[in-house]
């Protein structure tokens, strides 16, 4: 990890990871979040990023209804060393966002807010996105996204309406950070107010709060589809692979 990123201070961000859906896309009854890669379940590789984050101090994780104990059992394996909290999520992934919002314990000033079936996050761009919004309080926060590499086209009843501007369009992934009093109180806000929005920055967006993007790896993808599965495993065996020869290596040149 680039040296300018890691925070020498207390921690001072709570991840909330949103893994509380049915996956219907996916088409896995018990839920794409708890479908093993590598020897763990999908949720527990975005955990396990986190866990490796300096700046996180504290982890809630959002629950589908009435699964708790499963998903406690299921992140056992991972046996992370920060402090796991659970909590069951709403009927849409806005609701299960504010739940594990609410579910902050004392003491964060930032909301790191990431999809539990988005496996392939590292901790660098955690780190990256959560200094954004320290080191910029005239921002409320910042999201992870990539340039989109396709030509868009506007599109009405199938047929092509205009090509906007390539470069102005990114795409948006997660984890999206925010001054917690700021995302809480878009959250608490839209729930009153009956809004639905696309993604957590949009509530805060609305709120006329100033969100700052910031550049992620293209391979930050999330489990959507079962085609999804092939080349997300195929990213994590090449990483393990990586992580085991540097390790070798190591052990090599301090013999």
């Amino acid at each position: 990890m680039d040296a300018s990123l890691i925070n020498t201070s207390a921690p001072d961000t709570c991840a909330v990871i949103a893994a509380g859906g049915l996956g219907m896309r996916f088409g896995d009854p018990h839920g794409k979040q708890y479908v093993e890669l590598c020897g763990l379940p999908v949720l527990c590789w975005s955990i396990a990023a986190f866990d490796d984050s300096p700046s996180v101090g504290a982890i809630v994780v959002v629950c589908p209804r009435g699964r708790v104990d499963e998903t406690r059992a299921a992140v056992s394996r991972l046996a992370p060393a920060t402090p796991v909290v659970y909590v069951s999520g709403g009927a849409t992934r806005q609701e299960s966002c504010l739940a594990g919002i609410r579910a902050i314990p004392e003491g964060y000033e930032f909301a790191a807010i990431h999809d539990g079936a988005r496996p392939l996050i590292e901790p660098e761009t955690i780190e990256r996105v959560i200094a954004r919004v320290r080191d910029d309080d005239s921002i409320a926060g910042a999201i992870c996204a990539h340039p989109s590499a396709d030509t868009l086209k506007i599109v009405e009843d199938g047929v092509v309406c205009s090509t906007p501007e390539r470069s102005r369009y990114w795409a948006v992934q997660t984890p999206q950070v925010f001054r917690l009093d700021e995302v809480l109180a878009a959250h608490e806000r839209a729930a009153s107010e009956g809004f639905l929005g696309t993604d957590d920055s949009s509530l805060v967006e609305r709120m006329g709060g100033v969100v700052a993007c910031v550049e992620s790896p293209s391979d930050n993808m999330k489990v959507t589809v079962p085609e999804d599965r092939l080349p997300i495993e195929a990213i994590l065996k090449q990483r393990l692979a990586a992580r085991h020869t540097g390790s070798m290596r190591m052990v090599g040149d301090a013999s």
